[in-house]
């Protein structure tokens, strides 16, 4: 069983860089790497979602043909996961097992605008600060600091920009919707991920604020989770 795992906006492929630690081995870990950071720095930045879509998908096609596969989204990857998926099913005759989506609403609900990319540069970081997503080390250096903005400003423009566009067919397999305790998404937003679904939809909370997927005590919790749904 292969799962895909896609990160948050600014993120990389190394969020995901200890998750064999904790979960069965029968389950192997992809995470995919996205233009712009990680092993993939020197890329130039996606123009929009769909391009991202495009670019994950290419580095999946191969792998889900031959093996049962899944995927984790968390915030701006869950909102990849919900699009990745309508491209697997109209691109292949793959689909996958189950979809993950975790910190992030659903698409077809407007969510509170806390970031934009629109804001000036000091207060576009502090308000990333305040949701818990950068680590002590980046904000103590003003060189990391310099380095990760264009990459969350660009992530957060494309998600900005994404239109929403309803499909004729529902998502097709079990959905699990994961989210922080302290993050600022009500009951109603989270419930919302059911209506996108023809299949099973479970609902968990985990103690933490919006990037609670950084604690390890979370991720053994996830890891359970996933085990029992894969």
């Amino acid at each position: 069983m292969l799962l895909f795992c896609l990160p948050y906006a600014g993120g990389s492929e190394l969020i995901y860089r200890n998750w064999n630690k904790f979960i069965n081995q029968r389950i192997e870990i992809h995470a995919i790497a996205l233009k712009g950071r990680g092993k993939r720095f020197c890329e130039g930045f996606y123009q929009n979602i769909n391009e991202a879509v495009e670019d994950i998908y290419c580095q999946i096609q191969d792998k889900i043909q031959q093996e049962e596969f899944a995927i984790y989204g968390h915030s701006m990857g869950a909102l990849l996961t919900y699009e990745l998926y309508y491209k697997i099913i109209n691109t292949s005759n793959r689909k996958p097992k189950h979809l993950f989506f975790s910190g992030r609403f659903s698409p077809n609900v407007k969510g509170n605008i806390i970031i934009s990319h629109k804001m000036p540069d000091k207060e576009f970081m502090d308000s990333i600060v305040a949701l818990g997503g950068i680590a002590d080390e980046v904000l103590e250096s003003k060189e990391l600091l310099e380095f990760i903005l264009p990459i969350l400003k660009n992530d957060i423009r494309i998600v900005e920009n994404y239109v929403y566009k309803e499909r004729e067919e529902k998502i097709q397999c079990n959905i699990s919707v994961l989210n922080g305790t302290e993050d600022n998404i009500d009951f109603y937003q989270k419930k919302s991920w059911k209506y996108l679904c023809d299949g099973d939809c479970e609902l968990y909370d985990l103690n933490g604020n919006h990037f609670f997927i950084n604690n390890n005590v979370n991720v053994k919790k996830i890891a359970r989770i996933i085990e029992e749904n894969l």
